[in-house]
This record gives C-alpha cells, structure tokens and sequence, in this order.
C-alpha cells in the first residue's frame, strides 16, 4: 500500500494502481482508464443478475468438484450481496466499453474475489475461482437475459396490468358517455369515451402478451457455452445447474439456451423483446396524444375531458396547467425507440462465434424496460385514474356532428345521405330538421334510428 491513497496491484500485463478504499481490482482499473466515454455504468439490474450467476456457479462448482466447498461458499455469498445491491458502487466501468462485456465481468469477479478473500482469510483468485467453468462470452450476455426476464416479470408487465385496470375502469364509468367519433381528425359516428377507454385498456393488454411471449426467449441463457459455445472447460451439467438455481430464485422462466453458438454469435431474442417494447410504446404514444388532444384547450379545444392538475404549466402566463404526464410518457417514447434502433443495429452486429456489441445492447434495453416500467405506473395513477368527462361538451359535438346521418344509408342511401350531408354543412340544419322538411322519413324512425348511444351500439 502506499501512502497516496493507491495501492499497487498486478495482472498479466503488469502493474496497476488501485485506489485504496476500492474493492475492484487491475482489470478494472485498466478499464476505468481506458473507457472514461460517457460517465454511464451499467443498468444496476444487469450487476445484481452478474451476482447472482456468480453465486449460482460458485454452488455448482462446489457440487461437481471444481471449487473446494469453503471456496464456493465465500464466493457464493459475496455473489448474493452483489446480487442484493450491497455494493453497486463498486461497478465503475463505463458503459461503453470492450464489446464481450469482459471489464463488467472482470468487475464482477474482481470485487467478489476480494469480498471472498475477506471472508475466507485467503486470498480468491477472481478467474480461477470465482470464473470457474465460465467466459465472459456466454456470462455476460446471460447476464443481459437474466436482467431482462426479472425486470419484466416482476417489474413492466404487473405495470401493463395495472395500466390496463386503470383503463378498463374508465371504461366502465363512462360507459355510456356519447362522444363524437373521429377518424383522420375528422367527425365520424359517435363512439362513448367508455369505448375509446376500452380500446386503450386492450393494447396495453395485448402489448403486454406479446412481450411476454418475447421474454419466454430471452429467458434462453447462453450459460455453459463458454468462449465460443463449445462449452470447452465447463463440467456436464454445470450450465443446467446454474440455469435451474437462477430460475427458481428470480421467480422467472429459464433454461439452458437450445443452441450456444446462436446465443452467443447473434442476440436476436434481445433484439425481438426490444420491438415489442417499441410496440408498446407506439400503443402508449397513441393514448397520450388522444388525451392530450381530448383535453385540449380548455376555452379553444376540444376540453371533453379535464387532466389531472399537476403542476403550474407556464413561468409567464398565471393558471396555465399542462398534460405533463401524456408528455412524460411521450418523451419515454421517443427515447424507446431511439434504444430500439441501436439494439436492433447493435443485434445486427454480430461476427462469427460472438456478437461484440453486447453492452450498448444491454444499457439500451434494460433502459428501456426501466423507463416504461416506471412512466406507465404514473401514467396510470397521476393521470389515467383523475381523468373527469365533460359529459355535456361530448354530447353536444356528438349530436352536431353531420356523420350521424350515416345511419339513415340502409332507408334513404348513400347518395341522398351524401346531399343532406352537405346542405347541413352549408345551411347549418341539423340532419334531422331536414329530413323531416323534406318528408322522407317519420319522425319516430328518425328518433329512433338517430339515437346516438344505439349508434355506438351498431344498432
């Protein structure tokens, strides 16, 4: 140790400092320094799943002889309080970086190491021990998955679920509030806002179904593999092993990947999953603007419904209030999508025996899992939850929007419809005030067949 606060460590390529007080070690150190990029280190989730394959192997290793059993237990504890998130601040290294992941994983099985040669009194070697039966290769990016299928499980999809209650009890309350319908931006036959609520309430469902269906193939863990998927220095069975203890503790849907060269040489399930949640924030995008327009005004809008109040909304114009949360969950969007397109690109990417765009994948995927996790909890409880109808505003434009007259098309046919259509446009009449000066149908079939909540009915 010396007495600037650095102490002087080695690996094959010789010398390192390394900060006194840090648990990480020569490899992390050369890559601190190599990769001082962006200032952004890995998603939390990706290192907590990092400790927990750690831990994993380190049993593993133990039971099929690789690892003396006092080896395995202090590197499989210092696994699990990583996994916990006890030591987050020791996984410095910049996301981009070596293209394997090698310098997290290197983190990783440094810091466990020295966590493990604390505990053990002797000293862990972070390759020999705490790597044992693994690469970089086939770790790292099952760490990605392993993140992946968590996050999801436990995090975005109960999210969708309660979005989508949220919705469904909207659609419930204004289940029969009659609203003009619009299409192209434009009149169309009334809808109610119960309706439209519905609609919103099943894409989220059904986005929510699809990415379930992705994560199922992400959940495929490249474990065993090692360098190149030939799984060269990893015992039998270890990979299934570790693939069954991950699942059973992360309550998640896993296995042994079908084909470790596929797993390792291309990240497809990665890139699918990435498209679903791009889906899922086109639908999210399509509810966000409808309120924003619904709410618009609310003197020079349409103002058929009224938002939450959040926040003040101007710094110069006194009352102002905005859709803040639509807005939030629009910008979530756009940087979704801009994450999908370098997923998608980084997914193309791959050469041979390994694709080497693995931690740009990671930090914009896992990014995007967090970031609609979060956004569409608020979006329910902030926003969707608060909305208020003006019930008298939707049924005024309703009942003075001409398109109801395509109702009468069966009685009197598209071509007079389209005449009365357009002399209501020009004089101002109402569809039914015309039809009757005109004599061309009874009042009570006019009544009845102008019904507007019957019209939402399809009757």
């Amino acid at each position: 140790m010396s007495d600037d606060g650095f102490r002087v460590e080695h690996d094959a390529m010789g010398e390192v400092r390394v900060p006194s007080s840090a648990r990480w070690g020569p490899q992390t150190q050369r890559a601190v320094e190599n990769f001082p990029v962006s200032g952004m280190v890995m998603e939390p989730c990706l290192i907590h799943a990092l400790g927990a394959i750690k831990a994993a192997a380190a049993e593993l290793n133990v039971s099929l002889g690789v690892l003396a059993p006092e080896v395995g237990a202090a590197v499989a504890a210092a696994g699990r309080e990583v996994a916990q998130g006890q030591w987050d601040d020791e996984f410095p290294v910049d996301v981009f970086q070596t293209g394997s992941g090698t310098s997290t994983n290197m983190n990783a099985n440094e810091v466990i190491a020295f966590l493990a040669t604390e505990r053990l009194g002797r000293v862990v070697h972070p390759n020999d021990e705490v790597n044992a039966s693994q690469s970089s290769n086939d770790v790292f990016p099952s760490a990605i998955r392993l993140a992946a299928a968590i996050t999801v499980t436990h995090g975005l999809l109960p999210a969708l679920d309660h979005l989508a209650d949220t919705l469904l009890a909207k659609a419930h309350e204004y289940a029969t509030v009659v609203k003009a319908g619009r299409t192209h931006l434009m009149d169309a036959t009334p809808v109610t806002l119960g309706q439209e609520m519905g609609g919103y309430a099943a894409q989220i469902s059904q986005a929510g179904e699809r990415i379930a269906a992705a994560v199922v193939v992400v959940g495929e863990l490249p474990l065993g593999g090692t360098a190149t998927g030939t799984g060269l220095n990893a015992p039998a069975g270890f990979a299934a092993g570790v693939v069954a203890l991950l699942a059973t503790r992360g309550d998640v849907v896993l296995r042994e990947a079908r084909n470790h060269f596929a797993a390792q040489g291309a990240q497809d399930a990665l890139v699918s999953l990435s498209g679903e949640l791009r889906a899922l924030s086109g639908a999210l995008l399509k509810i966000a603007n409808d309120l924003r327009w619904m709410a618009s005004g609310p003197t020079s809008g349409l103002a058929e419904i009224r938002l939450p109040d959040l926040q003040p909304g101007s710094s110069i114009m006194p009352g102002k209030v905005n859709p803040v949360l639509p807005e939030a969950v629009s910008q979530v969007v756009v940087q979704v999508f801009g994450n999908d397109a370098a997923v998608a690109f980084a997914g193309s990417q791959g050469s041979f025996e390994l694709n080497a765009f693995l931690p740009v994948m990671a930090r914009n995927l896992l990014e995007s899992i967090r970031l609609l996790t979060n956004v569409t909890r608020l979006f329910a409880d902030r926003c969707i939850r608060g909305i208020e109808a003006n019930e008298e505003r939707m049924r005024g434009y309703a009942e003075a929007t001409a398109q109801v007259a395509a109702a009468l098309n069966p009685v009197l046919g598209y071509d007079r419809v389209a005449a009365l259509v357009q002399e209501s446009s020009t004089t101002g009449q109402s569809i039914r005030a015309l039809v009757i000066a005109q004599g061309l149908m009874e009042a009570s079939e006019l009544d009845t067949r102008l019904d507007l909540l019957g019209l939402t009915e399809g009757r």
